[in-house]
């Protein structure tokens, strides 16, 4: 027994330093690197254990992993003749650090920023799916169909309907739903599609092969693309609301927007190199649309998950508030930041730029409504105007700096869409959509609260342990 109980023991402690030797090696953060060296060889069996199942981040090596091993996302790599090599070629490009902005896109991104774009900004819904459904109605030749949530609800039957339509007529109608997204909504959208001819697919479902009963690595990209001309990106999954339901009876507010120009070739691109990864086809020949005589926008279409080289949103986000000048608004619905971005809001109103963020005043999730709350009194400290927006809830996602420079699309400011998720953004520099954006972010403030720090510091001590104790899981939130 003795001999056992010494293997026993000794396999304890070897599996504790080399669990330490790991973190030591591998952990960026040193803090971070010395709590867990403490925990496995203070805690030898137990410590290593939780080393290893939330200390290390294999979401994104198992991503990274299939990458390089040919077994990830192929990624399109073309260009169009309207590419911007220079801030030079944008007339009336401010003389401010956006220049700064720009060559940092052009380093961290794969795609090019491209002219002679045209966005058009819907507020509501109804719009949306409005115009969406026309589109598709009109459609030639492709529909390509990508979305987090497909409700089966009477608005998401309306685009089944239409979808199937087209696929008889002779189009090309792909439909790609994330596997977990799709059971927000029962019975799954796929069960619609069964005997048409629409090609249907589920982005890792969790029991695959590839990703075995795991919740992470999720497609929260919105983005539907018809003949190639007119696309459609934002923050708007399919059907009604399904995140305000319990909290309000009206419809959730959120943004999304209608692209024409160069740029929809890149959102195209987006859609089939998923669309080979999941289903292993090979992509047709890229194409993209002409520039539009009077299309304004520059634009660039920005693909971000863990799969890439960078964390691109999280990079992009410090590069945008480092590049301000003057101010930076932000609308989110989950506000989970990191301790960079804490940083770099701090920073820039510290230097004198006015930083204004609206969040929900209740939100669909409230262990992350919590979790955030814990962590503003940081950014509020240092002079962050944050406001809280009454319902109904408000799922849009918006940056926008200065008057020039708005960051549109998927991605919410969390960990889980900055390091977790598949997104999908598009980094604009347009003054005139600027203007309209600015104008309905001051609509949204006048209607919305601003909070103190002393209304944070007045929490009642139960409700700031709670607050604390759902902010240790933000990494995984």
């Amino acid at each position: 027994m003795d001999f056992f109980d010494g293997l026993f023991w000794g396999l304890l402690y070897l599996g504790a330093i080399l669990s330490a030797g790991h973190a030591l090696l591998y952990k960026r953060d040193p803090r971070s690197a010395l709590g867990w060296i403490v925990v496995c060889l203070a805690f030898p069996g137990v410590g290593f254990c939780l080393y290893w199942l939330l200390g290390v981040n294999r979401i994104r090596t198992r991503a990274r992993g299939w990458q390089a091993s040919g077994m990830g996302i192929e990624w399109i790599r073309s260009r169009s003749g309207c590419e911007i090599k220079s801030p030079d070629q944008i007339p009336s490009f401010p003389a401010t650090n956006l220049s700064v902005l720009l060559n940092l896109s052009d380093a961290i991104t794969r795609r090019p920023l491209v002219s002679g774009n045209h966005l058009e900004p819907f507020l509501k819904a109804s719009e949306t799916f409005s115009a969406m459904l026309k589109a598709i109605e009109k459609a030639r030749k492709t529909v390509f169909l990508s979305t987090y949530i497909f409700g089966t609800d009477a608005i998401g039957r309306q685009f089944v309907d239409e979808l199937k339509k087209a696929a008889e007529r002779g189009v090309d109608v792909r439909v790609l739903v994330d596997a977990l997204g799709e059971y927000y909504s029962l019975p799954p959208t796929r069960r619609l599609f069964r005997d048409s001819k629409v090609r249907y697919a589920r982005f890792l479902p969790p029991f695959s092969s590839l990703v075995p009963a795991h919740l992470h690595l999720r497609n929260h990209r919105k983005m539907l693309v018809v003949d190639g001309e007119i696309g459609f990106a934002g923050g708007m999954n399919i059907g009604k609301s399904l995140l305000s339901s319990h909290l309000t009876s009206e419809e959730a507010s959120d943004l999304h927007f209608r692209v024409r120009g160069p740029v929809v070739g890149q959102i195209q691109d987006a859609f089939l190199e998923d669309w080979q990864f999941v289903t292993q086809e090979p992509p047709p020949e890229p194409s993209y649309p002409p520039p539009l005589e009077n299309g304004e926008a520059f634009c660039r279409g920005i693909s971000a998950g863990p799969n890439e080289d960078f964390e691109k949103l999280r990079w992009l986000l410090d590069g945008c508030l480092n590049s301000a000048s003057h101010r930076v608004r932000i609308m989110t619905p989950y506000f989970i930041p990191s301790r960079d971005l804490i940083a770099s809001i701090n920073s820039a109103v510290l230097r004198g730029v006015k930083v204004e963020i609206i969040l929900p005043a209740k939100n669909n999730l409230p262990y992350v409504h919590w979790a955030s709350r814990a962590m503003l009194w940081e950014l509020l400290e240092y002079g962050t105007n944050i406001y809280y927006r009454p319902p109904p809830f408000s799922h849009t996602k918006l940056l926008l700096v200065d008057n020039f420079f708005a960051l549109i699309g998927s991605a919410n400011l969390d960990t889980r869409s900055l390091r977790l998720n598949f997104e999908f953004n598009l980094e604009v520099f347009d003054p005139q959509l600027v203007k309209t954006l600015v104008d309905h972010f001051n609509t949204v403030l006048r209607t919305s609260r601003r909070i103190s720090l002393e209304e944070v510091d007045a929490r009642p001590l139960p409700v700031k342990m709670r607050d604390s104790f759902f902010k240790l899981f933000s990494p995984y939130l």
